[in-house]
Order: C-alpha cells, then structure tokens, then sequence
C-alpha cells in the first residue's frame, strides 16, 4: 500500500473516536467478513485476532506464527478502501492495532507495566519514522482474564491505562467490563478515550455512547456467533431437515464475488 495514502488513513482512524458518536467496530475475521463490514457502512474495520487465528487453525493466545498472520490480515488491509485496525505492524498495511500487555493465557503472562509503557513509546516512535503514526488502542486483560485480587482490579487498570496514555496511546481498552457504573468511573479516572468491549449482559452500544465511551467492538463475538450458526446447520442437515429454510439468510452468490471484487 502506497505509504502516503496508508498515513491518510491512519489519521482518519485517529480522529474517528473524537466525534460525538461512538465509533463502532464490528471486527472481521477474514477478507469477505472484512467487506461486508465496509460495504455496511462502518468507517473502519478492526479483525480479531482469535477469530484470523481460528481460520489459520491455531487457538487464540499468540499461537499463530507472525509471518502467517501478517500474510494474511495484510490480505485483509488491501481489499478495504476504509481503515484497518489489528493487532499487526504497518508492513501489512494496518494503520492501527491493538497493543495487549499479556503474552499468554496466564496472570504471570502480564507484562511488567514500565516495559509495556517502553513498547507503546517504542511503536509510536518506529511508526512515526515509517511515515505511518499507527493509531495505538493499548489494552489491559486485567478484568478480562481475570489477573489479580478483584478488590485491586479497578485501581490496577487505571494505573496500567494511564501509563499507557502517557506513553503515547491513542486510546485505551478494558476489555471484560459489563457494568456502566464501572466504565463511568474508569472513564473519569483515565481521562483517554475509552474501547469497551461488547459483552452479553453489558451495556448497549447507545448507552456506552451515552457515558462517554469513544470505541466499542465486538471481538471474537461476531466470528464466534457465525459458527454457531454454522453449527445449527450442520446439525439440520445431518438430521435430514429442509434445506431451503436453512438457506434462507444466506448472502447470494453474486453479492460475495462482488464484494470481492476489488482484491
């Protein structure tokens, strides 16, 4: 991708969140779910690195090899005329990424909070020199793992988010919050813009618009709800049912190679 209209579009991403309206991520998992988020009208397009991972055959928690993730979200980045956000570097075409503070799927996994700080300077500074300011969403697991003592967590997050925002981030992400009280208070206590993720039980995208929230996505959850679809059926065909109503909210044919039509 041409690196002057790559840095375009990272500085359209950046000032997506400063809106009055949330900016929404319904995260993708591939090339044609990638497409269907543009071609709904969403401004940017995030994917999930579980869900890039599961299609590659590899179990969350960075199992995947990076030259086969970069490859791939890369093929992602250049079918979309609207940004890409990812947990990825700027070779691939992403002008935004996610950036985690743990490395597996444990609490002793949590990366010490000063080097994490290094690593977000580390990022803007590199990204900066290629041209490209990577929009920077620095997240911590603290509530989503759970890591810790639950008395500490709220307290821990803050001290982590801030540090982040200092160091550079564009914004901040919490991911494992459901309840608005906590998100306000969190809100408040980190003065950044905020990514919650959007969870069964938590608040609506309207009301996370209505506390102030600058960015909600959707994760894995998008990914995982087709495969349950998937899974339905697989199951009514393996019981002889009508084929017909299973088809029913399938995308036509010719609506996919048209979507696809510009990689």
């Amino acid at each position: 991708m041409e690196m002057a209209k790559q840095a375009e579009k990272a500085e359209g991403l950046r000032k997506l969140p400063k809106g009055p309206r949330i900016l929404i991520l319904a995260n993708a998992w591939d090339v044609i779910s990638a497409r269907m988020v543009e071609d709904a009208g969403f401004p940017a397009v995030a994917s999930t690195s579980a869900g890039v991972a599961a299609v590659l055959g590899y179990p969350d928690g960075q199992r995947i090899p990076m030259s086969e993730m970069l490859e791939f979200v890369g093929r992602m980045a250049r079918a979309l005329g609207v940004p890409l956000t990812a947990d990825m570097e700027v070779a691939a075409g992403i002008v935004g990424l996610n950036l985690e503070d743990v490395t597996g799927d444990d609490e002793s996994s949590q990366v010490e909070i000063g080097l994490q700080a290094e690593k977000i300077a580390a990022v803007r500074e590199a990204s900066a020199s290629e041209g490209v300011s990577l929009v920077i969403n620095a997240r911590t697991d603290v509530y989503l793992m759970p890591i810790g003592p639950a008395e500490t967590r709220f307290e821990r997050t803050v001290e982590r988010l801030r540090a982040y925002r200092k160091a550079g981030a564009d914004c901040v992400f919490a991911p494992g919050i459901r309840d608005a009280e906590t998100i306000g208070k969190l809100l408040r206590a980190v003065d950044a813009p905020l990514n919650i993720l959007l969870q069964p039980g938590g608040p609506s995208v309207l009301e996370l618009e209505k506390l102030g929230v600058a960015r909600a996505s959707i994760g894995s959850g998008t990914m995982r709800a087709g495969l349950g679809t998937a899974r339905r059926f697989f199951k009514a065909l393996s019981e002889y049912q009508d084929h017909s109503a299973l088809l029913a909210d399938a995308v036509p044919y010719d609506q996919v190679n048209r979507l696809l039509g510009r990689t």
